[in-house]
């Protein structure tokens, strides 16, 4: 009876021979790929076939590090988003307080230089507020009486005149604004040296200059400054800047509108002035014709008169003597006052007598 394997599981050579077999094949492709390179077109070929085989397995793998890699990005670009928001926070107030510093500093040096410019006396000062009155422009300052502010003060910076201090604390002061509407300041065109008074306007926005005829030589961007003349603002200060004239024929005055030079409500920092004015005061009226006539008059009839005033005197000093010497004898005792009496009585019976005595005497002379 024969036990051999069924034709359908015949194993053929051996296991130890396949194995030897094998290990000979697998060791000459590499020793052939090594030398000479020989399997890379297999492996390139295998490789393409493969790619789609290993991506589809690499597909729950890589959704699970999708999910993982979008939660983790999600929660960290949160928190850099929040960082960031905060440093740009800081850097734009950082910024900010760099450019206030910046145009502070610059103003500063334009005041300190303005100073150092004028001869006129000057005290730095600070706007704190506003006043709560919406119908005017006024402004309250840090320096007061204390600091020597003193009312009636121009105020100016760099570009020019602000306004004027009408009003003076101990610790502050109050400064009406050069666009008031009651405010007024003497000025001049710099161009032709016309003299003429700018004032505010109710709006608070332009400035007015009044009492300009019509036919002035006024033009559209002619710069006004302070004349001096009324002695309280130093003369050449900047003011303002013509912007339109107006002309009609059924007025006297041109209606000229201007700007102001200085930024009236931007301005922080602002300079005090003591302006002294040294003008020599100005010389006594000579006396017209008729006064000076009258003066001499007057000084030749002096001496009639004073003789005249010397006898209203001397009459008025007997009459005086009398009253006191008839006040005395009041004040004395009664028995005093009777004696005084009697006395009278007897010079009155002696009187009659000497006046028949007199009459013989006055009668001779007069027959003659």
């Amino acid at each position: 009876m024969e036990y051999s394997p069924p034709p359908l599981f015949k194993q053929g050579p051996s296991a130890l021979a396949r194995l030897v077999f094998f290990v000979v094949l697998a060791l000459a492709l590499l020793i052939s790929d090594a030398r000479f390179r020989t399997l890379e077109i297999v492996r390139g070929v295998l490789g393409a076939g493969l790619y789609p085989l290993q991506r589809a397995a690499l597909v729950p793998r890589d959704v699970f590090m999708g999910a993982a890699d979008l939660a983790v990005t999600s929660a960290t670009l949160r928190s850099e988003n929040d960082k960031l928001r905060t440093k740009d926070l800081q850097l734009s107030q950082q910024a900010n307080t760099a450019a206030e510093l910046a145009a502070e500093n610059t103003h500063l040096r334009a005041l300190l230089q303005l100073s150092q410019r004028s001869t006129t006396q000057s005290l730095p000062a600070e706007i704190q507020y506003d006043t709560r009155d919406p119908f005017t422009q006024k402004v309250v300052i840090g320096r007061g009486a204390q600091q020597g502010v003193q009312d009636g003060s121009p105020v100016v910076n760099e570009d020019g005149v602000i306004g004027q201090v009408t009003r003076v604390f101990p610790l502050q002061a109050e400064v009406t604004l050069l666009t008031d509407k009651d405010q007024a300041v003497p000025v001049q065109i710099v161009r032709t040296g016309l003299r003429s008074v700018i004032y505010g306007t109710p709006k608070g926005d332009t400035l007015d200059l009044r009492f300009v005829p019509i036919s002035a030589d006024v033009q559209t961007g002619d710069e006004l400054v302070t004349s001096g003349l009324d002695g309280v603002y130093p003369p050449g200060l900047p003011v303002a800047k013509v912007v339109r004239v107006d002309k009609q024929a059924d007025t006297a005055f041109a209606r000229v509108i201007c700007l102001p030079v200085a930024p009236v409500r931007g301005a922080r920092q602002l300079l005090v002035l003591h302006y002294l004015n040294n003008v020599p005061p100005r010389p006594a009226e000579e006396p017209d014709a008729a006064t000076t006539a009258k003066d001499a008059k007057a000084k030749k009839g002096g001496k009639p008169a004073d003789s005249k005033a010397a006898a209203d005197k001397s009459a008025a000093k007997p009459a005086e003597k009398p009253a006191a010497a008839a006040a005395k004898p009041a004040e004395k005792p009664p028995a005093k006052a009777t004696a005084t009496a009697t006395e009278k009585k007897t010079a009155t019976e002696k009187k009659p007598a000497a006046d028949k005595s007199v009459k013989p005497q006055a009668t001779p002379g007069a027959q003659p």
